[in-house]
C-alpha cells in the first residue's frame, strides 16, 4: 500500500511556523512528508530542513516527495526525542522552527499487517518502529491484569479497564491472543451492549492505549519538550499538533511552564529561584480545524494546533511580582 497520510491542519501550521527562507526547520513527525513539503517551497537555497521519523515506509515516501528540495532536505530515521544528537551531529546548534505532527498515520492505520486498527484483522503489531523487537502481543499476552487495567484506564480512558483487563487474562487462559480482531472481540464482551450502542468502536480506546504502551509516546513526548524548546533560536517557532487530550495536556502545561517557569512561594516578592522564561505561548486556545476539514478528513476532528514561541530571555517577567 502507498504511503498515504493527509496532513492535518496544514495551512494553520505553516502560517504558525513564519517560514524564513534562510531558515534551518525541523519536523520530528515526517510521515508522508505533507508539512515538511509545504515548508521546504518556502526555503530558499540558505534554508536547511530536517526531517525525522521511526517508520521505514515513511521515510521512502517522504525522500520522493521532497526530491525537488533535495540539496536543502536530509532526512533520518530515527526517533524525535534524538532531535538534539542528530542536529548536533550535521553542525546545528539553533532552529528556526519546529513540527511535530502527533498519533499514528492513516498509512499505520489503513495498512492492516501494521496491526494498529480494530476494524481489520491482522497480527497484533502497532510499532511505529519496525525494527523494535516488542509488539503489542506481547503487551496483551504478557502484562499482568494490574498492569493491563492501569495502562487501560491511564491511557485508553476507559471506564470499563478492569473488565477489559480481565477479559484478556481470562481469554489467556485458553489460548494466545494473536490478532487485532481477536483483541476487539474480547473487548466488546468486555463492555456492556447498551453501552456499546452508544458511541464508537468499544476497542478503541484500548488499542489506544497498548500503542501508546508500546511505543512510549507520551513518555518520549514528555521528556523531549525540554530539549526541543531550547534548541530553538529567538523568534523561533515550536508547533505541535496532538490527536488525545493526554498528548495536549503534556504540551499545554509544558509550555505554560516555558513561560512562566519561576517556582518561588507567591508571597515572594521578587524572584530568587533564576528560573527565566524560554519565550512565550502564541496560542492561549489551541488551533482547531474547520468545519470543512473535518468535513474532508474525519480524523482531523479531534486535532489541536498549540504554538510556543522562544524569545530572549525576559528577565523582567519574573525579577517583579505582583
Amino acid at each position: 500500500m502507498e504511503f498515504e497520510h493527509r496532513s492535518v491542519l496544514l495551512q494553520e501550521t505553516i502560517q504558525s511556523l513564519h517560514v524564513k527562507p534562510d531558515g534551518v526547520y525541523v519536523d520530528g513527525t515526517l510521515g508522508g512528508g505533507g508539512h515538511a513539503f509545504e515548508v521546504c517551497s518556502r526555503l530558499g537555497k540558505d534554508g536547511k530542513f530536517f526531517g525525522i521519523d521511526q517508520d521505514a515506509a515513511a521515510i521512502e515516501a517522504a525522500s520522493a516527495r521532497l526530491e525537488p528540495f533535495k540539496e536543502q532536505v536530509t532526512i533520518i530515521r530515527s526517533n524525535y526525542c534524538h532531535m538534539r544528537e542528530i542536529l548536533r551531529e550535521h553542525g546545528v546548534g539553533r532552529v528556526s522552527g519546529i513540527v511535530l505532527d502527533l498519533g499514528v498515520s492513516s498509512y499505520q492505520l489503513d495498512t492492516a499487517g501494521r496491526g494498529f486498527s480494530y476494524r481489520e484483522d491482522a497480527v497484533l503489531d502497532m510499532r511505529m518502529d519496525q525494527r523494535q523487537t516488542v509488539t503489542a502481543k506481547d503487551i496483551v499476552n504478557t502484562y499482568g491484569e494490574k498492569e493491563l487495567y492501569e495502562m487501560i484506564r491511564d491511557y485508553g480512558e476507559d471506564k470499563f479497564a478492569k473488565n477489559i483487563a480481565k477479559h484478556i487474562v481470562k481469554e489467556r487462559e485458553t489460548r494466545e491472543i494473536t490478532t487485532t480482531g481477536q483483541l476487539a472481540e474480547i473487548i466488546k464482551h468486555a463492555i456492556p451492549a447498551k453501552v456499546r450502542m452508544q458511541g464508537g468502536h468499544p476497542a478503541k480506546r484500548t488499542f489506544q492505549a497498548i500503542r501508546i504502551e508500546l511505543n512510549q509516546e507520551l513518555d518520549v513526548l514528555k521528556n523531549s519538550l525540554e530539549d526541543m524548546a531550547g534548541l530553538l533560536e529567538p523568534g523561533g517557532r515550536l508547533c505541535i499538533i496532538t490527536f488525545h487530550s493526554l498528548e495536549d495536556r503534556i504540551v499545554k502545561q509544558q509550555f505554560k511552564k516555558f513561560e512562566h517557569p519561576c517556582t518561588c512561594p507567591r508571597e515572594f516578592p521578587v524572584c530568587v529561584c533564576g528560573k527565566k522564561p524560554k519565550g512565550y505561548v502564541v496560542t492561549k486556545k489551541p488551533i482547531l480545524p474547520k468545519e470543512d476539514e473535518i468535513e474532508e478528513n474525519k480524523r482531523s476532528k479531534s486535532a489541536k494546533l498549540r504554538v510556543f514561541e522562544c524569545t530572549k530571555q525576559q528577565s523582567s517577567h519574573i525579577q517583579n511580582r505582583e
